[in-house]
């Protein structure tokens, strides 16, 4: 894998998902990443033992590991006048400052963009925020579950009216990790806009501002229309027959989305052995079968309950329409394609454990970047503070007055 990002050094204030996990995929792609940390307890993530719906392994952290990838690690008081010191020797040397620190924070801790560029003109000065850097909610925290999936539409979208319920976000760090990808695409972007001009620019990203752009195409048609987005009810049929789920008959669920009914009709009555529904008048072509929506969706609700999807597997193989089988996360790890592409990764701790990640997304040159793993707190502050030019006994000295870890 091309490392894009080799040379470039990355300092982050930063905790939990959103954040971190942008400066994780920098590091994937060559970054050096220096992760700043409480003096005492580290980043709170460290400390997260459930994600509320399942315990975290005690041998592997993996949700640390998701968004701490291939980075260093520094203990630092950011309270105190010599830690702030060594923060702003080491943004002097860097290319990046990323954190999601609240604004009024940002300013106590005096790690604000006027503090950074004083020690460093060029340096990416970049922000995740709940809400955004403006407005009344600016200066008040927030999660993905909430900016991202509560306030943004996405959870009223994903809403199951035949059970009045507003589904929570599908995954922990789900809004996160799709925020941190946008951050990183920013940084990206500044990263060159540097390098053609000279100029650094201030980056924000927003978990309602993802949210929302994820639902963009449903906010526009919202605001053309004048009508919340809304999923339609469960009892109203897709005027696509060939543009919605079937159950197997051992309960599993196929996804199809041929938005050209008329044109994947005949192969796929052809490949469940039903030909002759090709040439039904109600079916003859796209205008007709659309007419006749709920008769197709009930005699493909039949053939599909009739056999098992391993069945269908080996049935629909040869069908050139487009489909899918609901799968699971165990199952999209072994899915031929996520094999084939290497998506999911090999990983060992620091102590040697293995574990798997999801790589990034983004390839370059047709490889998968491979994760590194996620430090130890602290793992790396003696090296980063001998980096400043700091020898043994000032270090020692830092830590017996709780200055650096």
């Amino acid at each position: 894998m091309t490392a894009i990002l080799q040379g470039v050094r990355v300092l982050e204030v930063a905790e939990h998902t959103f954040v971190p996990a942008a400066s994780a995929l920098l590091a994937d792609w060559g970054a050096e990443v220096i992760k700043i940390e409480h003096v005492e307890r580290g980043d709170a993530m460290r400390g997260l033992a459930s994600t509320g719906l399942a315990l975290i392994p005690n041998d592997v952290h993996v949700l640390l590991e998701h968004s701490n990838r291939g980075k260093q690690s520094l203990g630092l008081d950011l309270t105190s006048a010599e830690g702030l010191e060594i923060l702003y020797k080491l943004a002097g040397t860097s290319d990046v400052f990323l954190t999601n620190k609240l604004p009024s924070v940002r300013s106590k801790l005096k790690i604000g963009v006027d503090e950074l560029r004083g020690q460093n003109p060029r340096i990416i000065y970049v922000r995740g925020t709940g809400q955004g850097e403006r407005g009344p909610d600016a200066d008040k925290g927030s999660y993905d579950a909430l900016a991202f999936w509560a306030r943004s539409g996405v959870a009223a979208g994903a809403r199951r009216p035949e059970y009045d319920l507003i589904p929570v976000p599908p995954a922990p760090g789900f809004g996160d990790s799709i925020g941190a990808m946008t951050i990183a695409g920013g940084i990206l972007g500044a990263l060159f806009h540097r390098e053609r001009t000279g100029e650094s620019t201030i980056v924000d990203v927003s978990l309602l501002g993802v949210g929302m752009w994820a639902m963009g195409q449903a906010i526009a048609l919202s605001l053309a229309l004048n009508v919340p987005w809304a999923p339609p009810p469960a009892d109203r049929l897709s005027s696509n027959p060939l543009s919605r789920n079937y159950q197997t008959e051992d309960g599993r669920s196929l996804a199809f989305t041929c938005l050209q009914a008329g044109k994947y009709w005949p192969p796929l009555c052809a490949a469940i052995g039903r030909p002759e529904l090709a040439t039904d008048p109600r079916f003859a072509d796209h205008a007709s079968l659309l007419e006749n929506s709920a008769a197709a969706v009930e005699i493909l609700t039949g053939v599909f309950a009739s056999a098992t999807l391993e069945a269908w597997r080996d049935v629909l193989a040869s069908f050139s329409g487009q489909w899918a089988v609901v799968q699971d996360t165990l199952e999209a790890v072994v899915d031929p394609q996520t094999v084939a592409n290497g998506y999911v990764q090999e990983c060992h701790t620091a102590s040697g454990t293995p574990f798997r990640l999801v790589a990034a997304p983004v390839q370059f040159d047709e490889e998968p970047a491979v994760p590194g793993r996620a430090p130890e707190f602290n793992e790396h502050g003696d090296s980063i503070l001998a980096g400043l030019g700091l020898d043994e006994d000032a270090i020692v000295d830092l830590k017996v007055r709780g200055v650096v870890a």
